[in-house]
């Protein structure tokens, strides 16, 4: 019993610590490490195009008001286009040197997709109580701001049930007044995609990323449904510490994007 606290404890203690400040890079030891990185999202079986990336805060579509600057497909046949080809993936990493990439969901597997701080709790509480975690990213956590951002928990696809009213689509990314029991959750599954690491956003510091992970694409993909109550519970309860915040005067985005 106390090896196991003490075994937990410094679990959260690493976790807290890498969220506060993650170690600087040089700009080759990020490319160095990108096409490996792809390469190893491709190996767990999760299928992934070329997106856009920054051109300072601006995004290089070049779209006037890009609503999602650096964090969505180039191509509008994305989902047929991902693939997990080692060889495609080499040339796409190769020749677009400044791409991020996506992964389509709903075929291999799904993402759970919640704000910082109530992933941060909801990990810490799904690794304490020896619940299997599958590979997990941060997303747009600076180092003076580890509050901010989103967490990304990778897991198995729930497929497409026999019964369509087990279906959770992927309209839940888009209208967070569907949301009202399960607030800040997006679930990502059939017909939508995350960026994966390493990627950078928009006003990204050099070439560090906006995008890493925190659990690697080697941990095995577990069943969402394992996560969705300690996932659900957190971001309620972030939901209800912004509530009482805003009432103090202090506001933050109520939807923070995040593809």
């Amino acid at each position: 019993m106390g090896d196991g606290i003490g075994r937990y404890r410094g679990t959260e203690s690493r976790l807290a610590q890498w969220l506060r400040r993650r170690p600087r890079r040089s700009a080759a030891d990020i490319e160095n490490d990108r096409e490996k990185s792809l390469l190893a999202v491709a190996a767990a079986g999760m299928p992934i195009a070329p997106a856009a990336y920054p051109v300072g805060y601006r995004c290089s579509c070049e779209r006037i008001g890009c609503p999602t600057p650096a964090r969505h497909p180039v191509s509008f046949a994305w989902q047929t286009q991902s693939t997990t080809d080692r060889a495609q993936i080499e040339r796409w990493a190769r020749n677009q040197p400044e791409a991020n990439f996506i992964t389509a969901t709903g075929m291999v597997h799904d993402v759970l997709d919640v704000p910082l701080p109530a992933g941060r709790a909801a990990l810490e509480r799904l690794l304490a109580e020896g619940v299997e975690v599958g590979p997990v990213a941060v997303s747009g956590a600076a180092e003076d701001r580890p509050d901010e951002g989103r967490m990304l928990f990778f897991t198995a696809t729930r497929g497409t049930p026999e019964d369509e009213d087990e279906w959770w689509p992927c309209e839940l990314d888009c209208h967070p007044e569907t949301m009202d029991e399960h607030p800040g959750l997006r679930w990502h599954c059939r017909g939508s995609y995350v960026l994966v690491p390493p990627s950078r956003l928009p006003g990204d510091e050099g070439s560090q990323p906006g995008l890493s992970w925190l659990r690697g694409p080697e941990h095995a993909l577990p069943e969402p449904l394992n996560l969705l109550e300690a996932l659900t519970d957190a971001c309620a309860r972030h939901a209800a510490a912004q509530a009482e915040q805003g009432a103090h005067g202090v506001h933050e985005p109520a939807w923070p994007l995040s593809r």
